[in-house]
């Protein structure tokens, strides 16, 4: 038994058409929209519902992710820019220059998340500046998440184009 030959059937380099790849695309975005700012979206709703000590543990919980957020971009902000941008030139050459599925694969998951990043930041520096307390709270996360969904939406909508393009490039090539 070749186990080079059974490893590389077992995971299918062309990942658009590999089950397992769209599964990992729907649990990230689905993860994605449940963890607001690293807060349960449960915790809001019951913070939003009960107020009270429920509120004080969503205020601190976000004070502390936010905090935290806010503390690494402004202590290596500019490394990890420059990080970021290496990875996505990397991505962007090895897929589109050098025409490799999986760099494509992995930008279209690398891409999107890097503007739910910048999302993330810009609703940090938002709840920073005086939207960490009360219905502005809940507002801010609110809007976070609804933009969490959409961009999520369009991804996976933007993904499986390509991927069908893809695999219909490669089928009629193959």
């Amino acid at each position: 038994m070749d186990w080079y030959n059974v490893i590389f059937e077992l995971i299918d380099m062309r990942s658009f058409s590999n089950l397992w790849y769209w599964i990992v695309l729907a649990v990230l975005w689905s993860t994605a929209s449940h963890w607001v700012l690293g807060v349960p979206f449960d915790m809001i709703s019951r913070a939003k519902r009960h107020g009270g000590a429920a509120q004080e543990d969503l205020e601190t919980m976000v004070r502390i992710n936010t905090g935290r957020m806010l503390y690494i971009t402004r202590a290596a902000g500019s490394w990890l820019v420059a990080i970021w941008a290496l990875v996505a030139t990397m991505l962007l050459l090895l897929g589109f220059v050098y025409d490799i599925e999986f760099a494509q694969a992995v930008l279209f998951l690398y891409l999107p998340f890097s503007l739910l990043m910048a999302l993330s930041l810009r609703s940090a520096i938002l709840i920073e500046a005086g939207e960490g307390r009360g219905d502005l709270l809940h507002r801010r996360l609110l809007r976070h998440r609804v933009a969490t969904q959409v961009l999520g939406m369009v991804s996976i909508f933007v993904t499986s184009l390509f991927g069908m393009y893809q695999n219909m490039h490669i089928g009629v090539l193959g």
